[in-house]
């Protein structure tokens, strides 16, 4: 299987198919599916574009639109997760993972996929300290202080990846993860990249939630992106334990880095994506500790997916396990009749969602103002909610590296 590997797509997607079709007819191959470490900026129309976490000279359409509107499809399967300049209010709606727009599926806040035999997962966002154990408890619409806390890394979703027991073949985080620069040609990252000195040396770049799933999945291939470069680096997990080949890449602009293409050994297609059997059993099994608040959620025990595991195999070999259909749930861009003033965003359940929760009997949340942290469900043995001691927010640090960044 090809796999086409993207940085941060900033919602270039026709230059991104375009330079894959040039790399098809150069080289003589077919791309069997194109994955996207984050920044996909699935921007609808002018209302998503004023919830995404950019200074306002660098919101532009660009041309997801034209592939949600149905003018465009996408040329090849793709599947991504979110970055930290991302639609939050869209992805929000697609919490679970679902359809962006036809033939493009967006992982969800965390997720895991088929995509034919091979098994890969995702973690959406960045990481920053001071939300990192707080609920989500942001909606549309946005402050601008949740605009860009809505994608910051979450303990719960984190915690829901590790409890991933069967391999993964491919895993996708935005940001690095912590420490991952020892592996790799440091030296070589900090002449291109001096700013990142100081946090090499100090052992700070990158983030820490996903190195601990780095040494607990220990998938052959990771992938990331958020810092705008090309860096590749090889794991050794343990002296006799297997290795993790990692790559970041860069964003969509001329004269960078930011494709790859590679071969994955699997069974013969034809390909789709399909849920994950293990996936929806620790989804099923989480969904009661849904935080969907500020308060704090913290949990260490170890949950027993056995009887989920079964339900949900019973139910997939009823309906099968192809996702929802896609469904509009906005008005699409009009570039012939640009809005303006366009209407204030407020939160939308997306059908999607809507079936997939009911398909595994679960209740919806996302539209939740539960004070109580977590769903009502939750055991005080298994977790532990709490207010948020203000003395312990530190105030957003989204400054990037330059102004490209953006």
């Amino acid at each position: 299987m090809k796999i086409a590997v993207e940085g941060c797509m900033h919602g270039e997607l026709d230059k991104v198919y375009d330079t894959m079709r040039r790399l098809e007819e150069a080289e003589g191959i077919k791309i069997d599916l194109l994955i996207c470490c984050g920044d996909f900026q699935a921007v609808r129309n002018e209302s998503d574009l004023q919830c995404v976490n950019v200074k306002p000279k660098f919101r532009t359409m660009n041309t997801f639109w034209k592939y949600y509107s149905g003018e465009a499809v996408a040329p090849y399967p793709t599947i991504f997760i979110g970055g930290n300049h991302e639609a939050s209010n869209y992805l929000w709606e697609l919490y679970y993972g679902g359809w962006a727009a036809p033939n493009i599926y967006f992982l969800g806040v965390a997720g895991v996929v088929k995509f034919g035999n091979i098994r890969i997962g995702g973690l959406s966002g960045i990481h920053k300290r001071h939300s990192y154990y707080t609920g989500h408890h942001e909606r549309p619409p946005y402050s601008e202080s949740t605009k860009i806390s809505a994608y910051h890394v979450r303990h719960y979703d984190v915690l829901k990846l590790m409890h991933v027991k069967e391999p993964l073949d491919i895993f996708m985080s935005h940001d690095w993860p912590l420490g991952i620069t020892e592996y790799g040609n440091w030296q070589k990252l900090i002449q291109q990249k001096d700013g990142f000195r100081e946090e090499v040396n100090k052992r700070t770049l990158g983030s820490e939630p996903a190195a601990k799933l780095l040494n607990t999945l220990k998938p052959p291939y990771w992938f990331s992106a958020h810092l705008h470069c090309r860096f590749p680096a090889i794991i050794q997990h343990g002296e006799d334990g297997p290795t993790t080949k990692f790559l970041a890449l860069d964003k969509c602009i001329p004269g960078r880095n930011f494709l790859q293409v590679l071969d994955i050994p699997s069974n013969p297609g034809p390909y789709e994506i399909q849920y994950d059997e293990e996936w929806l059993a620790i989804t099923r099994r989480f969904n009661s500790l849904f935080p969907v608040t500020q308060m704090q959620f913290r949990m260490n025990t170890e949950l027993d997916i056995h009887d989920d595991r079964q339900w949900v195999r019973s139910k997939l070999n009823a309906r099968g396990a192809k996702p929802f259909d896609f469904v509009q749930t906005a008005p699409p861009f009009n570039p012939s009749h640009p809005d303006y003033n366009p209407p204030i965003v407020v939160h939308c359940r997306n059908p999607q969602t809507e079936s997939f929760l009911q398909f595994l009997e679960l209740p919806y949340l996302l539209d939740s103002s539960n004070h109580g942290g977590v769903g009502g469900n939750a055991s005080s043995s298994q977790a532990a909610a709490r207010p948020l001691d203000d003395n312990a927010i530190e105030p957003p640090d989204e400054v990037e590296d330059d102004e490209d960044d953006e």
